[in-house]
């Protein structure tokens, strides 16, 4: 059982919950306008570079479609949660900043800028998760062999087009990767900061 209550990961799925909802209830242009990368096509940068920096997060608040959210929205409080327990609200917040906007950059960058949702960063908490449980023997979190099949058998569907072609959605997938990778490259980091600071010699009584 998992302790305590998890306020960034609740904050995260409220505000995905708020702005579907406010979408469904005739704001998705303006929202859209928002929370999009960018309002124009192709990768220059152009409100980032006015100042606009929130926009290289905001993209994972956006879903489309009721089982789009649902299934997110799942698979960030089952992950979220695990993370916010074992590394703080802070470490919550800066593992979701960094995955986020990473998967989104690549994104941006392979089908410019109308996409959205947490998947990428979803599959940023699973990377991080799994590898902490292969390589850290002292993490008290081990993902099941069931969820890591479960989410590396949706990865390989939905890259090669199967999703799209049975709901008509495009899929996320570079987001989906990049998220992958950055949270996998992450857990070694961490891991790799850890031995570091791990005293070679212990004194003996």
């Amino acid at each position: 059982m998992i302790p305590g209550t998890r306020p960034v990961t609740i904050s995260l799925i409220a505000i995905c919950i708020l702005v579907y909802l406010l979408s469904l209830l005739g704001m998705q242009e303006s929202i859209m306008r928002a929370l999009l990368i960018s309002q124009y096509l192709g990768s220059r940068y152009i409100e980032i570079r006015e100042g606009e920096i929130w926009r290289l997060i905001t993209p994972v608040f956006l879903h489309f479609g009721l089982f789009h959210i649902v299934f997110n929205m799942l698979w960030t409080w089952e992950f979220g949660r695990i993370i916010e327990w074992q590394h703080g609200k802070t470490g919550m917040l800066g593992i979701t900043l960094l995955i986020g906007v990473i998967s989104n950059l690549f994104q941006y960058h392979e089908t410019g800028p109308v996409f959205g949702g947490m998947s990428g960063v979803i599959y940023g908490y699973f990377g991080f998760l799994w590898i902490q449980g292969l390589i850290n023997r002292n993490y008290p979190v081990k993902l099941n062999r069931s969820i890591v099949i479960l989410l590396l058998g949706w990865f390989a569907v939905c890259w090669i087009g199967l999703i799209d072609w049975l709901l008509g959605v495009r899929v996320a997938n570079t987001a989906h990767t990049a998220g992958l990778i950055s949270g996998i490259v992450l857990a070694f980091a961490m891991n790799r900061v850890r031995m570091t600071k791990r005293p070679r010699f212990e004194k003996r009584p």
